[in-house]
């Protein structure tokens, strides 16, 4: 998975501050309120900082375990130094190639990860090899760009400031708006009885110019428009105007939509 953008230096902590709480936080209540009140054993695939890890404990029994995954190990720290839980085992892991044993969890979960990932199909399937039967697989990918219109502002004013060397970053989050094929995606990978619903949120920073701190310093965005030449911090001003002028400031609030699956093993 070398292709996949990579969270290092100050990302990961302006990451979980600026963008965790208006992108995430509402997905990963919803995330984790679908976790079965049996659940022993979870595995989440793409934890990042811990923003639905926290969640995720909270919704678990007391003697159940927890296993967090990160392909990126900067993530994995910061997530570690936010959040620790005696049910909880942090490792490092690519979703290509799950280092744990057939059947080995009740539950699988990946909030926004599956989108980042060169092989879909082939990831699937290791969730679905590592997930006991009968047991569940929990995922979420963004819907499309235009109903996620905080972020389609982003990708615009990116798109406009280098029209011929277009920063990449942006199309990896939003490339699986189609719920029917993600349904067939999750189908073919063996799972059964999977159900794919759109939840709409309302994302709310504490204010326009916080929220382009994450938009465009807590994601690779920011190193792809400096290695362009692009005078990256007037680009976040502008982006901070653009957002209070559509949205509001303190607090600047936009909508969001989300497909989430819940399917059986």
């Amino acid at each position: 998975m070398s292709s996949v953008p990579r969270f290092v230096g100050p990302i990961p902590e302006l990451y979980d501050r600026h963008l965790g709480p208006v992108l995430f936080e509402p997905y990963a209540q919803d995330l984790a309120a679908r976790i079965p009140p049996t659940t022993r054993r979870l595995l989440e695939i793409a934890a990042g900082t811990g923003r639905v890890t926290r969640h995720l404990l909270a919704a678990l029994p007391a003697a159940s375990e927890l296993v967090a995954t990160d392909l990126n190990q900067p993530m994995i720290d910061e997530a570690r130094r936010r959040l620790a839980d005696p049910r909880l085992r942090w490792q490092v892991a690519d979703a290509q190639a799950l280092p744990f044993d057939d059947g080995a969890f009740d539950v699988v979960a990946c909030q926004f990860g599956l989108m980042f990932v060169p092989d879909k199909p082939l990831a699937l399937r290791e969730m679905r090899r590592v997930v006991r039967r009968g047991g569940m697989l929990l995922l979420s990918t963004w819907d499309d760009l235009s109903r996620n219109i905080a972020s389609a502002m982003l990708h615009d004013l990116a798109l406009a400031e280098l029209p011929a060397d277009p920063p990449t970053f942006m199309q990896a989050p939003f490339s699986m708006p189609d719920p029917i094929a993600l349904r067939a995606l999750v189908e073919a990978a063996g799972f059964a009885t999977v159900q794919v619903e759109t939840v709409a949120r309302i994302g709310e920073a504490t204010s326009a110019a916080d929220l382009a701190i994450g938009m465009v310093r807590g994601n690779p965005l920011w190193n792809q428009l400096v290695e362009r030449g692009i005078d990256a911090d007037d680009f976040e001003v502008r982006v901070a105007d653009a957002l209070r002028r559509t949205f509001g400031d303190v607090p600047c609030r936009s909508a969001l939509s989300a497909h989430v699956v819940t399917a059986v093993a």
